[in-house]
């Protein structure tokens, strides 16, 4: 299946969609800050990233639009998956990047339909 990085920095929600992406077959790497986020993207060439927004030091729109503009990652699709659920929010995620977005509490059937439009290109 699919490379997934997920960049969060809540050890419960790592968990969750670890645990989720794993049982559909994906291979799921981690990232604590959006920082470390851009590491690893670059070391581990994910085929989609699954970006928090709310994190210390970088945060989510930061390392999204980080990702977009660097040649390694520019073409990784990056989903933001975040509680931030006003419009305004999803606009501006779009503006840095972003091919989609999640709010969580996470369903399932949403990230699994999201992951699918991301890899479909």
């Amino acid at each position: 299946m699919a490379k997934v990085l997920i960049v969060d920095d809540s050890p419960t929600e790592i968990h969750v969609l670890k645990t989720l992406l794993e049982k559909k077959g994906h291979d799921v790497g981690v990232a604590n800050s959006g920082e470390e986020g851009i590491v690893v993207a670059k070391e581990m060439l994910p085929d989609v990233v699954l970006m928090d927004v709310v994190m210390p030091g970088m945060n989510g729109f930061q390392a999204t639009r980080q990702l977009s503009q660097q040649a390694e990652t520019a073409n990784t699709p990056v989903i933001i998956v975040t509680t931030k659920d006003q419009e305004t929010d999803k606009v501006w995620a779009k503006r840095q990047g972003a091919v989609d977005y999640i709010v969580k509490p996470v369903q399932e059937k949403a990230l699994v339909d999201a992951l699918s439009r991301a890899l479909a290109g």
